[in-house]
């Protein structure tokens, strides 16, 4: 049996960190769990807010439920930090509810990697305020990634 490898490898460099972190936001932006899962480890841990999740199927059970009441989400995450197999990012996304309302939610994400370059810890700390729809910045087709030629957060303001 082959073990899972997701490069770039620890020890991080800024372009390293920024490489994973892109890589992360694309796989999130997919709203499809199972892809996302495939970037942690098989008994990966995470706090997400007040939840706390353990391993890949109940990652893509989590991620599943995030997407039904989130829609139409785009993400931005930006490297904020990083040393030897950990990286600090921070990020915001923006999303709708089923009423049709907009929010964009904030946090901070703290990441630990195993030798594989797989995520074993993740914990995020996120913060939602409501915003009209003229207050949206994330303006790219859902079908795909964020736009190379799309500001991040540090050139919107955020």
């Amino acid at each position: 049996m082959s073990i899972a490898q997701r490069p770039p490898y620890p020890p991080f460099t800024l372009d390293s960190a920024a490489q994973k972190a892109r890589a992360a936001e694309d796989a999130w932006n997919s709203c499809d769990p199972q892809r996302v899962s495939l970037a942690y480890t098989e008994d990966s841990r995470w706090r997400n807010r007040a939840d706390f999740v353990n391993g890949r199927a109940e990652i893509v059970q989590f991620l599943s439920a995030k997407w039904q009441r989130e829609q139409q989400y785009r993400l931005i995450k930006e490297v904020w930090a990083c040393s030897g197999n950990r990286i600090a990012v921070r990020f915001a996304y923006e999303w709708q509810d089923a009423a049709g309302s907009w929010f964009r939610s904030y946090g901070n994400e703290n990441w630990e990697f195993d030798d594989n370059g797989l995520m074993q810890v993740r914990h995020a700390s996120i913060n939602d305020l409501p915003i009209t729809d003229d207050q949206r910045k994330f303006h790219w087709d859902r079908s795909g990634p964020r736009p190379a030629d799309h500001p991040g957060l540090s050139a919107l303001g955020l």
